[in-house]
């Protein structure tokens, strides 16, 4: 299971604090480094189920979730993540942090 935490515009977005996401077993990387069958499940397709997931508690007037996450900065598990191909591993949390105004 993967958690994703949404900050600012991307949880007005969402709608939600955070999810969780399950990730096809096979597409896992396992903690003692065996590849996982199927590929990995990589920080791009968690995205793609981010986008695709049903919402009902976003507000109406909320940004759209996919333009709010093409233009947000991830983490993964505190570490700045850019490259959409990072393999997650089970209990990975992945940050949402859209651009920030102010001062």
């Amino acid at each position: 299971m993967i958690t994703v935490r949404y900050f600012a515009a991307a949880k007005a977005a969402a709608g939600v604090d955070e999810e969780r996401f399950d990730a096809p077993p096979s597409t896992l990387a396992t903690d003692d480094g065996a590849a996982p069958s199927a590929g990995p499940f990589t920080l791009g397709a968690l995205l793609e189920a981010v986008q695709a997931a049903e919402r009902p508690g976003a507000a109406a007037d909320a940004p759209e979730l996919s333009r709010v996450l093409s233009r947000s900065s991830f983490l993964i598990n505190g570490v700045a993540a850019k490259d959409h191909a990072k393999p997650l591993s089970p209990g990975d949390t992945v940050d949402v942090l859209p651009p920030f105004a102010g001062g």
